[in-house]
This record gives C-alpha cells, structure tokens and sequence, in this order.
C-alpha cells in the first residue's frame, strides 16, 4: 500500500464495510463475554457483571475468536475482502492479535495467569477503579459487581487448578505474591470494605430507602468479596504453593510466544538480548555526561542524583503536590504541542490525573471511555511510606503517560469514529506499540527541547536506562542467558538479577523489588517497552530514508499523524502499514 493512498482513506470520513461490520459485532461480543475489558473499554452496559474466568469462560471466548476468524475468511471468500487500506489493516490486525489468543489458549496459558500485577487476583479489584460512580444506578452496579467476585473466584480457581493438573503453575514467587495481596483485599482494611463506604457512595446515595437498600447491598457485597478473596488465598497458599517452581525462568519456547503477544512483532531474542547490552551501555555513558554537567567534572550518577534530590526547586511535599503538578505539567505539554507538532482533537485535549487508591508504586495511564465521559486519566499509585516527589524523576513520566505518550495515542484512537471501526478504536492494545510509543515519545521530548534542562534530561535517561536494563534481565533470566561477568556470570537467575536491577534503577528498594518480582513473573512484558520504541524508531527512519529517496522532504508531524490513526496494532502490522 502507498503511504498517499493511506493518507486519503484515513481522511476522508468512511463508509463502514463488511470487516468493520466484523470488527464490531467481535467487540459487542468480547463484552459479553469479558465485561470487565468493556468496563475497561468504555463499553455501557456490563458493569454490573464479572467475567467468567473458568474453564468454561476460557473456551467461550477462544470460540468467539474462531468464529470471528471464520467470518473474515469467508468474506474474502465470498469477495467482500478488504476495499481499501483501513479494512487491509483491521484484517491484518484482527488476524495476528485473534491468531495469537488462540495460540495462548491452546497451550493453555490463560488458564495459569498468576503474577504479582496483571492477573486475575489484581484485575477483579482494579475493574472498579474504572466503574462509574456518579448516580444511585452506578452504585448499584458496584454493588452487584462485588456480590459477583465469590463466584469469579471460584472460577479463577477452578482454572489455576485445570493449569496446575497440565503441569503449568506460576513460579511459587508469584504464588506467595499472591497470597499477600489476596490476604490484604480480605482483611478489616480491605479496599472493598473502603469502596462501600467512600465518600464518592456517600455524595450519591441519600437517606431515602431505596438508597439504604444500596447501601446495605455495598455492604453484602464488600463482606462477599473480602471472604472470595480470603478463599482464594486459602487456595494459592495450600493447594497451589505446594505445586509451584522454584525456578522463574519459563524457557526459550514459552517466552517467544509471549513475546510475540506483547510485540505483535517476532524478533529474534539472542539479537535483542545483545542490543540491550549495548543500549544499556549507551544510555549509561549519556546519563554520566548529564551527570558531570549537573555536579561538576568527576561527578558520578549517584552524585547528581543527591544534588538533584536535594534542589528544593525540584521537589514536591504531598500527594495534592504531586497530583496538582502532574496536571498542570500534563496540560502544559498539550497546549504547547497541539497544532504545532501534533493535531490534538477537542476532546483529546481533555486529561485527568489521579492519585490511585493502591499502594505500589506503579504509574499508569488508563484510557477514556468511548463517549469521553470518562476521560483519559493517569494515575500514580503512591507507597504508603512515600511523601516527598522530585520533578526532575517524573516529568518524563507525565509525557509518558500524557501527551505525546498514552494519552495521546489512546484518546487520538477513540475519538476516530469517522475512520475506524470500535474494535480498532476501543480493543485492539499492543504494548509494544503502545508503550513503545510512549517511550518513543519520552526521547522524542527531549529532541524537540522539552528535556534541555540538565535535571529534567537526566530523569529521562534515568528512564531509558531502566527499560534497556530490564531488556537485558528480562530475557537474560528466562532464556537463561549468560550474565556479564560484573554481575557474577553463569546462568541469569533472580538472585544476580538483584544487584543488577539495583544499580540500574534509581527508586526506593520496595519499588525495585515489586519491579523485580513483576519482570519474573510476566514474561516478555518489560522488553516492549524498550523493545518497541527500537521498532518504532526504525519505522520513523525508513519512512524517513523512503521519502528522501523519492525526493521529498520527510515530514515528521504528518508520519506521526499517519502512524497514530491507525491505532495499536501489533508492530510487524504497523510497520506493514507505513511502507
């Protein structure tokens, strides 16, 4: 396909064809199926229900992912195929991502899902951070929802024990980080007991007695899910822990598969182990540079980081600090951007930005709904223990997260009804693409002078280098690489994976071991990040040699604009795309 050609659909309002027609009955029924992902999507009229994560509910969704595949088939059978380069990628795309899922579930890796911050035990509580919470109707779905998790649980169960009889049981590290998180949501300070009586419950529901039968059903429902949850944590500690590996490492074949999933691209893993090495290296020798300029000649790394910790013009005192600044932070960036370097639709220009209820440490960005009335928010989960914030750490993190990173790229795709189908716009995630995005547009606000101050320049890199390190230990421990000598050689396992991780990330040991743990137990995730923007920034440089080759001049706002309306897909698509 011509990248003209490409433009001109993708201008020009649609005329939805027999694959959008696809695409979208696929996303009415994946909510069905799955209404925790159409919460997470925006999609009305689920929230009230929980996911059937059994066995069953396991085999229902894979057969909707057959049939869907069938019914694309048979319209390139009966000639009703792709009518212009929008349906060739929805069908490229729908291919790969559906193809794979089916893969996954054939080898049985659904049913095994067990890690420390993407599984079923995490999912069941987030859900409800993104639930409405503004009428008495949305509390009843709260509540019904909540009533709902006893028997999601039993579900959950009922799969890790099917995973465990086929030999396929999460490392026991993941087993016991399970087990503590379970025995929290169970507890007295439980985020559900928290939930029920919030002052978000106490605004909407009133005196009146059909509040009070709403709120006595929070209250059922919050008791319901903690005791669902102290089972489940019965279950991981007695019944699974005993069957779990010691070994974290998943192996070469494993490992491709899930690298695939999270890249929608196939690399070749002994090449990347070796470019994260040396990116690792390169980032290093840059970040030591920053750093002598930031406290004189010899200083060290550790050296700027006390003197930039130690700047009272860099820090914030205060969650309401730290919230208030990501703000304005983020809203700075997309009044500066938009209509210079990139082309921000009203409603996109809208983000807010949240101080989240859990405690990890973790930042995140989680998309609007599909009528914007939920907005597109970022959310940082503060440690308990955590008080003080320094700007020069974070301010990469609001672009990552805000504009140009996720915000833009999630919110640019949902408000594309006149060009894509629902499935492109609302379903369709690739973290390669999308968080190789968001790390291609941390370097990409640097390069256009949005990192020149030395501190804030050093936070990035301090970034970089933690996602080039993770390349290196991610694939090092699972395809049991040989670790450098520095770091003891042999084998990689978790125990050099340590030292390694702590030399190399700039966070509070707490952080670094809930990373560590999260690296072990989901493969091939953290190398996307790195990983992807490698692939973006190689697809941005061969649209660039293409167009100097053809004598043009390379336009980079109009390759960014082209390359984010077609939304996440998978990056051996996109690529395909923008040839």
């Amino acid at each position: 396909m011509t990248q003209h050609t490409a433009r001109d659909d993708l201008a020009a309002p649609r005329t939805p064809t027999a694959i959008d027609a696809v695409a979208d009955a696929y996303v009415l029924r994946a909510a069905d199926l799955d209404p925790m992902t159409a919460t997470a999507i925006g999609v009305p009229g689920y929230d009230h229900r929980m996911t059937d994560l059994s066995p069953a509910g396991h085999e229902e969704r894979a057969a909707a992912d057959h049939a869907t595949l069938r019914e694309l088939d048979a319209l390139e059978r009966d000639g009703r195929g792709p009518v212009d380069d929008v349906d060739r990628v929805t069908l490229a795309a729908m291919r790969e991502r559906l193809g794979l899922a089916l893969e996954l579930h054939e080898a049985g890796e659904p049913l095994a899902s067990l890690n420390n911050i993407e599984s079923p035990v995490q999912q069941l509580r987030d859900v409800f951070d993104l639930m409405p919470t503004g009428s008495v109707e949305a509390w009843e779905n709260v509540a019904s929802r909540l009533t709902a998790i006893p028997e999601a649980v039993e579900g959950y169960i009922a799969s890790l024990t099917e995973a465990a009889r086929r030999g396929n049981v999460a490392a026991v590290r993941q087993v016991r980080e399970g087990v503590a998180q379970a025995r929290e949501l169970a507890g007295e300070d439980s985020f559900f007991r928290g939930l029920a009586r919030s002052e978000d419950a106490e605004a909407v529901l009133d005196e009146s007695s059909a509040c009070s039968l709403v709120r006595a059903e929070l209250e059922r429902g919050s008791d319901a899910a903690r005791s669902a949850y102290a089972r489940l944590a019965d279950f991981l500690e007695r019944d699974l822990a005993p069957r779990a590996p010691e070994r974290d490492a998943v192996g070469r074949e494993r490992y491709a598969l899930f690298s695939r999933e999270f890249l929608g691209a196939e690399v070749d893993l002994d090449e990347t182990y070796e470019w994260g090495l040396d990116e690792l290296a390169r980032i290093v020798a840059e970040q030591e540079a920053v750093a002598r300029q930031i406290a004189g000649p010899g200083a060290s790394v550790a050296d700027a980081v006390a003197a930039l910790d130690a700047d009272p013009a860099r820090t914030l005192h205060g969650t309401d600090a730290l919230r208030r600044w990501m703000q304005e932070t983020a809203e700075a960036a997309i009044t500066d951007l938009g209509g210079t370097h990139f082309d921000i639709a009203g409603p996109v220009r809208t983000i807010e930005c949240r101080i989240a209820p859990t405690q990890t440490g973790g930042i995140y960005y989680t998309p609007p709904s599909d009528d914007f009335s939920r907005p597109g928010r970022m959310w940082w989960s503060v440690p308990a223990d955590v008080t003080e914030f320094n700007t020069w750490r974070e301010k990469t993190t609001v672009y990552h997260e805000g504009v140009p990173g996720h915000h833009l790229q999630c919110a640019a795709a949902v408000v594309a009804r006149d060009t894509l189908n629902s499935w492109r716009r609302l379903m369709c995630w690739v973290s390669g693409h999308g968080e190789g995005w968001a790390l291609y547009a941390e370097r990409l606000m640097a390069d256009l002078g949005y990192l020149d101050d030395p501190g804030d320049r050093f936070g990035m890199l301090d970034a970089q280098r933690m996602r080039a390190a993770r390349v290196v230990l991610d694939i090092g421990v699972h395809l049991g690489k040989r670790a450098p000598e520095e770091w003891g050689g042999g084998v990689w396992d978790a125990t050099k994976a340590w030292p390694f991780l702590l030399a190399n990330v700039n966070m509070p040991e707490s952080f670094v071991r809930f990373e560590l743990n999260r690296y072990l137990g989901w493969p091939g995730q953290a190398p996307s990040y790195k990983v992807g923007q490698r692939l973006w920034e190689q697809a941005r440089d061969d649209a660039r040699s293409a167009a100097q080759a053809g004598g043009e001049d390379f336009d980079l706002k109009a390759f960014h604009a082209r390359a984010l309306s077609l939304g996440s897909v998978g990056l051996d698509v996109l690529r395909g795309a923008l040839v």
